[in-house]
Formats: structure tokens, C-alpha cells, sequence
């Protein structure tokens, strides 16, 4: 795989995961994000999947526009890593929020051939 296929491949998993946050789809979130999963969230926390899904799935988070610029992607055939200046609309609870940080995910290749995942992310304010 060229550099610039496997950067778009990236681009393509993030549409994806940008998607499923949007409309709080469990089941692709699920998919997309490795048993595994560490997040640093943008106030320190570090959570992992089962927390990420429990937030969309009881609607405590919910996300109304999800934006990306500045994206910066080093990519080969089984390992991606994005950096991106996200704006994020929406709210936690009854608390709304509009936020401007720098996003970085790491998205792995599985070894049988399936679907990619992410297994860390890190987010801080921009």
C-alpha cells in the first residue's frame, strides 16, 4: 500500500468514527474501537471503550457537529496515526459544550485481515 492510500484509508476510518459519534451509534462505535482502547480525554481522564460506549449509549454525551482541519496523518498497511484540530458541538449531560482541540488516534490493522481499530487517542485544547 502506498503512503498516500494508506492515508486515505485513515481519512476514511475517521469519516466513519465521525459518523457513528454523531448519531451515537453504538454498534459502529463498537466495531471501530479495539477491546483494548485508552483514551486520554481532553481534561486528563484516561477511559477506555466500555466508558466511551456507556456515555452514547445512555446519551449523557451527544455530539451535534464534529469538525476537522490541520490533519496530519503517517500511515503504512497495518498502523495509522492521525493529529487533527477538531471542533466539537454538543453536550455532557444537560451541560452544552463548543470545544476546539487537537485530536491524535492511533488505528491498527487486526492480524486476520478485519476491521481496523483504534486502540489509543489522545485529545488536549488547542
Amino acid at each position: 500500500m502506498h503512503d498516500k492510500e494508506a492515508q486515505n484509508r485513515i481519512i476514511a476510518l475517521e469519516e466513519q468514527l465521525r459518523r457513528a459519534m454523531l448519531a451515537s451509534d453504538v454498534e459502529a462505535l463498537e466495531r471501530l474501537m479495539s477491546p483494548g482502547l485508552l483514551f486520554t480525554t481532553h481534561m486528563g481522564q484516561v477511559i477506555g471503550k466500555r466508558e466511551d460506549l456507556d456515555m452514547h449509549r445512555s446519551g449523557l454525551l451527544k455530539f451535534t457537529a464534529i469538525g476537522a482541519a490541520e490533519r496530519q496523518i503517517v500511515a503504512d498497511a497495518r498502523l495509522g496515526v492521525i493529529s487533527a484540530r477538531m471542533n466539537l458541538v454538543g453536550s455532557f449531560g444537560a451541560a452544552p459544550f463548543n470545544l476546539d482541540l487537537r485530536c491524535t488516534r492511533t488505528w491498527r490493522a487486526p492480524d486476520d485481515g478485519g476491521q481496523w481499530q483504534i486502540v489509543a487517542g489522545h485529545m488536549s485544547l488547542a
